[in-house]
């Protein structure tokens, strides 16, 4: 392990404390923290706002246990990762461009990609940029930006979208995020999932930590700052169709998102099947973690 990554208190799951290798990749202007585990056919995993790579905690073992070499990054922003100041840096091209750059320092080949949230954003874009080393496209709780750009348009997504306009907003969203100790973060992960103690008390405890390394809130709000700022353009981009067998997984009772944004436009992506999972919060992972680790697992194979 280097020794930048000792300025992170290791995980307190302890199969990740003892299995998992630590990288810092450069690509593009930035730094990347990197996770690893396993060997055999990769897959990377992608998180959301207001996550980080330890959001994975769940599927890692499983995906390592059934043959599979595991890539975890902390995206641009968060975390551990370099947290350039231009919002401009957090395009998601930009963001999409660190994958692929992070897909080439590791000599990937035949990969499955899996995202969540924000991360699913820069999914969509990775897999649009069609990269040779992409094998197949695994999408949680995160619309096709076609689809979101649609959501927009009805009142009831809107509403629902309301924190992507507050994060616009300068200074105040980072002071309330880091207000009494990271309390609204806390509270997000207490009462967010749907499954009870889907968050222990030691896993909110190392989010915090992530939450509030130097300049991480707002890295992570730069990233929404950025879409809105491209406008729609930045949302869709060069919208080009995505060939490779795609998975949606979909907790429908997001508070976040319509249960319907979980269907990409089939002209884009031909080749998508889509489970719902009902019960299952934003946070399907977590909610459902053996059943979307199977998930992963059977479409990657």
């Amino acid at each position: 392990m280097p020794p930048d990554a000792l300025a992170s208190t290791p995980p307190p799951n302890a199969w990740l404390r003892e299995h998992l290798r630590h990288h810092f990749v450069e690509v593009q202007d930035a730094r990347l923290h990197v996770v690893e585990a396993g060997s055999g056919r990769p897959v990377i995993l992608l998180h959301g706002f207001p996550d980080f790579w330890y959001v994975w905690r769940c599927q890692i073992p499983g995906l390592v246990s059934a043959g599979h070499r595991v890539i975890v990054p902390d995206l641009r922003g968060f975390n551990l990762s370099s947290k350039p100041a231009p919002v401009s840096r957090y395009r998601p091209e930009v963001l999409a461009a660190d994958v692929n750059g992070i897909a080439e320092h590791f000599g990937l080949e035949g990969a499955t990609l899996v995202a969540h949230d924000w991360g699913g954003i820069v999914a969509w874009h990775t897999a649009m940029s069609r990269p040779a080393w992409l094998r197949r496209l695994v999408i949680m709780n995160s619309p096709h930006p076609v689809a979101m750009l649609r959501g927009l348009r009805r009142l009831r997504q809107l509403r629902k979208s309301w924190y992507i306009f507050y994060f616009q907003l300068p200074w105040l969203p980072e002071a309330l995020l880091r207000r009494g100790n990271a309390a609204t973060l806390r509270n997000i992960l207490r009462v967010n999932p749907e499954r009870p103690g889907a968050f222990s008390t030691e896993d909110v405890e190392y989010y915090v930590e992530a939450h509030l390394q130097p300049g991480a809130i707002r890295g992570a709000l730069s990233c929404y700052r950025a879409a809105v700022r491209g406008g729609a353009g930045c949302f869709a981009g060069q919208v080009r169709p995505i060939e490779v067998p795609t998975l949606v997984l979909w907790g429908d009772a997001d508070r976040y998102l319509e249960p319907w944004l979980a269907e990409p436009p089939r002209e884009l992506v031909p080749n998508c099947t889509v489970r719902h999972f009902p019960g299952a919060s934003h946070w399907v992972m977590v909610d459902r973690a053996d059943d979307v680790t199977r998930a992963i697992i059977e479409h990657s194979a």
